[in-house]
């Protein structure tokens, strides 16, 4: 009976740590893989079982209780302790298996890691991929991410990295459009031109369109009818002719070869060094991370 207690407890902490680290018990139900209810339930018996309110519920929010925050910091080396025994464990073993659990942006999931997939899982049957796409940020530790591909800064030291292959920012509209409004010649031309342009749904911020001009970088944010927050409606409005946008290569690659879009001022494209992947150290041995870094190498070669 005591054992049976112990891993009640257990996974009530398990499951608190996630919901105090995730901020709902949905997030954290998804994370662990169970349903929201079950995650609830374990935390209502650690409660019982420790005879303290650990979160405050609203029907629209949930806060930390000041034990709880306590408790949360402590969970939390728990559940570090506990993911770093699996990794070991896993890396003990010659060939990949498990479940793989990657995070990416929209874009870098659709466009890179899911077309990377199919090939990953035909070399490497015994591995379970869970690609989770979000343009919000990830933190890999406390939700439990084997791996992430990111694009921009990497704030985060706690992470291991690899730079990954240089993309170009380019602009691209429709043949349709360009034959009824002309090919403009010069990043000053767009002015007398429709443009779409990108929101970043994490800040809000507009996209800024950098352009090369001699070997001056410069960077405008055109006056757009059309504004949107993800990638891929902006690629969708173009190739529906509304005029002019900026996207990252890998992106518009598809529709161009396609006809469905044509690079426009490619003479002023600037290339990025900046699409990396991380992981944890305590995943550094995991034979799953180590298989699809070489296996994304391979697709995307480092520069």
């Amino acid at each position: 009976m005591k054992e049976q207690i112990g891993l009640e407890r257990l996974t009530g902490l398990i499951a608190f740590a996630r919901v105090g680290s995730l901020g709902s018990f949905t997030a954290a139900a998804r994370s662990l893989s169970i349903s929201p209810s079950a995650v609830s339930k374990s935390v209502q018996r650690l409660e019982q079982n420790l005879g303290v309110a650990l979160i405050t519920r609203t029907t629209r929010s949930l806060t930390l209780t000041p034990e709880g925050r306590d408790l949360h910091e402590r969970a939390l080396r728990l559940l570090r302790d506990a993911e770093e025994i699996e990794q070991a464990a896993k890396s003990a073993r010659s060939a990949p298996s498990g479940t793989l659990r990657i995070a990416a942006s929209l874009p870098i999931g659709i466009h890179v890691i899911a077309p990377a997939l199919p090939a990953f899982r035909a070399r490497h049957p015994q591995v379970v991929v869970d690609l989770r796409l979000s343009d919000q940020f990830v933190d890999l530790i406390e939700q439990g991410i084997d791996l992430a591909v990111r694009i921009g800064d990497l704030p985060d030291t706690r992470l291991l990295s690899r730079r990954l292959a240089p993309h170009r920012f380019c602009c691209y509209a429709s043949p349709a459009y360009l034959a009824a409004r002309g090919t403009p010649s010069h990043p000053d031309d767009l002015a007398r031109h429709d443009t779409a342009a990108l929101r970043y749904q994490s800040s809000g911020q507009m996209l800024r369109w950098p352009f090369l001009i001699g070997d001056r970088e410069i960077e405008i944010v055109p006056a757009s009818g059309i504004v949107m927050d993800a990638s891929e409606a902006l690629i969708a409005a173009l190739v529906a002719g509304g005029g002019i946008g900026i996207s990252a290569d890998f992106v518009a690659a598809p529709y161009v070869a396609r006809g469905e879009l044509v690079p426009v001022l490619s003479d002023y494209a600037v290339e990025r060094h900046n699409i990396t992947a991380v992981w944890p150290e305590s995943r550094r041995a995991n034979p799953a991370v180590r298989a699809f870094l070489a296996h994304l190498q391979d697709a995307l070669p480092a520069q």
